[in-house]
């Protein structure tokens, strides 16, 4: 008897974006995702006000008003009006009035809800957005049960979210990463950082995913945290970490805002302003105890110009042309005492010498400043082809003073698509637990050693006589594996691929030319 092949059933975040993604038609991804995860927002609040109206209906009798908006805050709800109820919306799904309906349901709530004003997309009236598509992307969000209490215990609405996410900037390419950092980068800063107590601060914060995963972080390390503190956190991140941020772009702010509000994070430090972080800081007296930032990279339009005094450059003007080392500097002006950076850079920030940068990187070393230096490998970045490294920083170094620890993780992570990259969560941990165990002692029984090809603790003397070149692989070295290279083998091999590619290449070539030879081109005159 032949087996049953198993059916996987695939899930619901899938599902619904390629249904949704069907109805996209005459609508950029850039422009259609405010259209679906303001809908897919807008049916989590409206499940969540539904479960607790239905709750305080039964109460009546005990006094309880379900059209009560104190009812609703109290138990941290969004209050929905009645127009702007899942239920009214879809009853009117296939109606041509749809679009407007949907935009006033979007005011009213922010009428209702001061913490969203400003903040949730009025785009769903617009011409251009056909509205027989609209209300079939209704009717797909109505299957989705997202923002019961059982919906959010498994945070069904947040893997949504952040697939969305992920979908739309692979989609929009270069666009797609002014809002989008990888889940697996942002997991890998954060789980180096353990953000357990204190301020997050990320002064470019794009959607908001390193706030997300900060307090995906918190909840599930709380017996690791108990383990090492001797002291349980509590269920609820809040108690425990206070977010910062800034954003430049106002619709990726909004992208934030929702993105920590279906998530009952507190977001009103939130901020947005169109000057950015340099010229408009708007958290000028803060001193955070974590900063975690994937800032544009090598940009050359951040008014370095208008800046050349600024009090911020403690340790070098940073070049007009280039914001790398400005952010850098930024980052380090936020930086309590005892605090921590981690942020992602393109990776010339390593090597570069042009305009102060090379003297900047040696004032950072020589003070002490840089504790690790992450090389990630191509392709995981959906914006850029630009190699990418993460740096990490600490005011004070308790342990491994004048040491530097050097990752290569380049041979790490597994290709998702043929264009895009990512970590394993085993990835993840090794990379994490090297850098953990490293900076636990610097006694030879430790479990940190050093790795040839992928890790290595250096001394600043060490860096100094490779003049401030801050590159893994100068300090790693090649994995023992590499260093049995056979060069014969290798060209071989390589020579037969080439010549395989350019007999297809001939085959593909012939075939086109024999079709081409069958079409009749007639010409009037």
């Amino acid at each position: 008897m032949a087996k049953q092949k198993e059916i996987v059933e695939e899930p619901l975040e899938r599902k619904l974006w390629k249904a949704a993604d069907k109805l996209r038609k005459n609508v950029d991804a850039g422009e259609y995702k405010h259209v679906v995860l303001g809908l897919v927002f807008l049916k989590y609040i409206s499940d969540a006000f539904e479960e607790l109206f239905q709750e305080l209906t039964k109460q009546k009798k005990d006094g309880a008003d379900p059209e009560d908006k104190n009812e609703y805050t109290a138990e941290k709800v969004f209050y929905v009006p009645k127009k702007a109820r899942w239920n009214y919306i879809q009853g009117r799904a296939k109606l041509p009035s749809i679009g407007k309906d949907v935009d006033d349901a979007m005011d009213a709530i922010e009428k209702d809800n001061p913490s969203l004003k400003g903040v949730l997309p009025k785009v769903f009236a617009q011409e251009k957005l056909e509205k027989a598509s609209l209300g079939g992307l209704v009717d797909i969000v109505s299957t989705a049960t997202l923002g019961t209490k059982e919906a959010q215990s498994k945070d069904i609405l947040g893997r949504v979210f952040e697939y969305f996410l992920g979908e739309f900037a692979l989609a929009e390419g270069k666009k797609g990463g002014q809002f989008y950092t990888p889940g697996s980068v942002v997991k890998l800063l954060v789980e180096m950082l353990e953000p357990y107590e204190g301020r997050v601060f990320d002064p470019c914060c794009g959607s908001g995913g390193m706030f997300v995963q900060s307090e995906k972080f918190i909840k599930h390390h709380q017996d690791h945290y108990k383990k090492n503190n001797g002291k349980k956190l509590s269920l609820n991140p809040a108690d425990h970490i206070s977010i910062y941020g800034q954003e430049s772009n106002q619709t990726t702010w909004r992208l934030a805002k929702m993105n920590l509000a279906i998530r009952g994070i507190d977001s009103s430090n939130v901020k947005w302003n169109n000057e950015g972080s340099f010229l408009n800081d708007a958290h000028k007296d803060l001193k955070a105890d974590y900063i975690i930032a994937n800032p544009p990279f090598n940009d050359s339009d951040w008014s370095g110009e208008l800046l050349q005094k600024d009090a911020r450059w403690v340790y070098g003007v940073p070049p007009a042309g280039n914001a790398n080392y400005a952010w850098i500097q930024h980052f380090l002006y936020h930086t309590a005492a005892n605090g921590k950076a981690g942020f992602v850079l393109a990776k010339g920030s390593l090597t570069s010498k042009t305009s102060n940068e090379g003297e900047i990187r040696k004032a950072l070393i020589e003070n002490d400043l840089l504790d690790c230096i992450v090389n990630l490998p191509a392709k995981l970045f959906l914006n850029t082809q630009i190699p990418a490294c993460l740096w990490f920083l600490s005011r004070n170094k308790q342990k491994r003073k004048r040491e530097i620890l050097f990752i290569d993780a380049r041979n790490l992570g597994f290709l998702k698509t043929r264009k895009n990259l990512e970590f394993t969560d085993e990835d993840i941990a090794k990379v994490a637990r090297t850098y953990h165990n490293w900076r636990a002692s610097t006694s030879s029984a430790a479990k940190y050693e050093d790795v040839q090809g992928f890790c290595k603790s250096v001394s600043i003397e060490e860096v100094k006589a490779l003049n401030y070149v801050v590159t893994p692989g100068r300090f790693v070295g090649l994995a023992d594996d590499e260093d049995d290279f056979n060069f014969a083998e290798r060209f071989t091999s390589l020579k037969t691929e080439l010549e395989k590619q350019i007999v297809e290449e001939d085959e593909l070539n012939k075939r086109i030319a024999n079709n081409l030879s069958k079409i009749k081109i007639e010409v009037e005159v």
